[in-house]
């Protein structure tokens, strides 16, 4: 069973770096979009900024709540931990005779 729990939390962590360098990336692109425009001169609508806005408050969202689950399965995969340790520590204080 502690096999599954670490390729879970294996899981976890590689989709976790995942939606933290797309935001990286995204923030980078919104940059680069802003230089672009900047030197075209192009007179962009304020819903438009609004809405990348969002999106990208979206993604750090999605990367809090990311955060948040990977925080959530240490704190079962230590509980698990615990129990098991308890459970073996509790059969060794057995004797047969």
């Amino acid at each position: 069973m502690s096999n599954r729990v670490e390729e879970l939390e294996s899981k976890v962590k590689e989709l976790q770096a995942a939606v933290n360098g797309l935001t990286e990336e995204l923030v980078e692109t919104k940059e680069r979009v802003r230089q672009l425009e900047d030197e075209v001169e192009v007179d962009v609508a304020p819903r438009r900024s609004r809405q990348v806005e969002a999106d990208a408050a979206e993604v750090a969202d999605a990367a809090e709540a990311a955060d948040a689950a990977d925080e959530a399965e240490d704190a079962k995969t230590d509980e698990a931990k615990e129990d098991d340790n308890e459970e073996q520590s509790g059969e060794s204080d057995i004797i047969v005779a």
